[in-house]
């Protein structure tokens, strides 16, 4: 619980800090005197008082944040400081504050991703373990062993990059094309499957296996790295460095064996030996239960010893300065693309309002990405910096993309929209964010 906290802490923090800088280092710019600069919601924890007389205030509810801006709207202006407020700036101006705000998040997504790029990406060559007979994919000749090299027009080099695909293809019709070559060839081959409405309306938890791959994963000996204090294997005496050799008296070979064997046995007494300096131990192993996607299933609390990989099984891309940066923005513009894409398919139920997330499942998403190491982390703070890019610039009142169709308007009917219905506007768009996030919330406390 306390990881998940402060990886969400970390993460809303830092993005909303590059969001609301962005109102602010253009409000400065145009001459607007901001009163206050808030991390943050609710009581200040701490604040400190500029020279130019801006409040910097982090606040107790890291659910947002905000700017306050000099403007005559809220409170009289005096006349001397009517150049420094915000409602008395030209149109332009004011669309340049408030678009600097999601402006700044894609920005940080960029930078994010070209640091990213700039570290190095590693991953598993997205070759095809099996095929799901009835599935899209066995619609092509692709075998087990073959990797997928193009699906829909788009280079796949890893399963993230197959997954995005996929992500995109959600709720279409048509025939998609897919690349493939052989394990022992670089002959590149062609298919093609056909979708009707795919996964429409419905909560896939995996897309690959929806699509009918099953990824292939090298075969790892069952040899333990570490044990969880007080876990279930540790109670049943399992040390580091032991090999499992059989279970209920059937021979394992691979790790992958014995973590079937431990899933499918919650709260089940087990019979396991393991070989241990060279001699064999029986040990009584009782997995605990948990719930995962509502099916219950066992664990042990233990790790493996890595595999050491060929370099024919692993997909390496490295980047200099400059590709790098490209990189960054061509992932950024992706994810992007598909989360507006995903935004109008939801609008048109294509994709099911169960996939709304809030703030609990962000909090665990960050914390197991950070589990996973500083490139999965990054990787979904980039993201989460996009998607609060867009959400930001839907034209809903209340949101920056609200009051860019207002100034919009403004800007071609040369005067504003009325007080009256601005207002009535900004009623319909707190209604709309108020069930947003009750529908995120119910997920939430769904899925948990």
């Amino acid at each position: 619980m306390i990881q998940n906290v402060l990886a969400f802490i970390v993460a809303l923090g830092v993005l909303i800090t590059f969001h609301e800088f962005g109102h602010y280092f253009v409000a400065r710019l145009c001459g607007v005197k901001v009163l206050r600069f808030s991390v943050g919601f609710g009581k200040p924890i701490y604040t400190y008082k500029g020279k130019t007389g801006t409040e910097f205030t982090l606040a107790m509810i890291p659910l947002g944040g905000y700017v306050r801006m000099l403007d005559g709207r809220e409170a009289d202006v005096p006349d001397a400081l009517k150049s420094q407020a915000f409602n008395y700036k030209n149109v332009w101006q004011r669309i340049a504050i408030v678009a600097a705000g999601p402006l700044a998040n894609f920005i940080l997504a960029i930078a994010i991703y070209a640091v990213v790029a700039g570290l190095g990406l590693q991953a598993l060559a997205p070759k095809v373990a099996q095929v799901t007979p009835g599935s899209p994919l066995s619609q092509t000749r692709i075998q087990s062993g073959d990797e997928l090299t193009q699906l829909n027009g788009v280079p796949t080099q890893s399963w993230e990059d197959v997954n995005l695909v996929l992500a995109d293809l959600i709720g279409q019709t048509g025939v998609f094309s897919v690349r493939y070559q052989s394990d022992d060839t670089n002959v590149q081959q062609e298919g093609s499957f056909n979708l009707n409405r795919w996964l429409a309306g419905s909560e896939p938890s995996s897309l690959i296996a929806e699509f009918g791959a099953t990824p292939w994963r090298p075969d790892v000996a069952p040899v333990i790295a570490s044990v969880v204090e007080s876990g279930a294997a540790a109670q049943a005496g399992m040390l580091p460095g032991d090999r499992v050799k059989s279970v209920n008296g059937v021979v394992v070979n691979t790790w992958q064996e014995l973590v079937v064997w431990v899933q499918k046995s919650p709260n089940a007494l087990l019979d396991v030996t393991v070989e241990r300096a060279g001699q064999e131990v029986n040990l009584a192993l009782v997995p605990k239960s948990r719930e995962v996607g509502g099916v219950t299933s066992g664990f042990a609390g233990i790790a493996v010893e890595p595999p050491v990989l060929s370099p024919s099984d692993l997909r390496v891309r490295e980047f200099g300065f400059f590709g790098a940066i490209q990189y960054g923005v061509s992932q950024t513009w992706t994810m992007t693309s598909l989360t507006v894409g995903s935004i109008w398919k939801m609008l048109q139920g294509l994709i099911s309002l169960d996939n709304l997330s809030g703030p609990i499942t962000i909090a665990k998403v960050a914390s197991a990405s950070a589990d996973s190491g500083l490139q999965s982390f990054l990787k979904f703070l980039a993201y989460l910096s996009v998607s609060l890019g867009v959400l930001n610039l839907l034209p809903i009142p209340m949101l920056d993309g609200g009051h860019l169709l207002f100034f919009g308007v403004e800007a071609v009917r040369r005067k504003p929209v009325s007080e009256r219905i601005q207002g009535m506007a900004y009623r319909i768009g707190a209604s709309l964010l108020f069930a947003m996030m009750v529908i995120a919330l119910f997920n939430d406390i769904a899925r948990l």
